[in-house]
């Protein structure tokens, strides 16, 4: 099960660009990595352009409210505005692990999150990594089952 345009259009506020519903296969905090229907995060400088974002795959980004969009940004490209990126990511990550809660014994595609900002992951206290993420859920839904015998 793929994060999908509609889970953030619930979760931001404010936004632009926004039309139809796709997923996202990835999520990332890198313009320079193949981001295939990738949502882009752009943290800091160290993040690179949205244009190389855009030429890497990604249709839709994160946006630091304040922050100019560059001049090249079509106006259909999906923009979630945030005052601050961590709080985004894990709003957004609390919310994927929600949707994920339940379906831990089902084959399905998954969307890949690629973080590599040390100072974003060192500031929150919990994985990010889908399987941890997905064991968590399991382990979760272990604990609630009755066991007999």
């Amino acid at each position: 099960m793929y994060l999908a345009l509609n889970d953030l259009v619930h979760l931001f506020s404010a936004k632009q660009g926004v039309q139809d519903n796709m997923f996202f296969y990835t999520m990332s905090d890198q313009a320079n990595v193949a981001q295939p229907r990738g949502l882009f995060v752009s943290i800091n400088e160290e993040s690179g352009e949205l244009s190389e974002a855009i030429a890497n795959g990604a249709i839709a980004a994160v946006w630091e409210r304040g922050k100019k969009l560059p001049h090249y940004t079509p106006n259909h490209f999906p923009i979630f505005i945030t005052e601050d990126y961590s709080e985004a990511i894990g709003k957004i990550l609390n919310y994927y692990i929600e949707k994920l809660d339940g379906e831990t014994d089902k084959i399905m595609d998954i969307t890949n999150i690629k973080f590599t900002n040390k100072k974003l992951l060192n500031k929150n206290k919990e994985s990010y990594d889908i399987a941890v993420m997905l064991k968590m859920i399991a382990d979760r839904c272990e604990d609630n089952v009755e066991r007999r015998g």
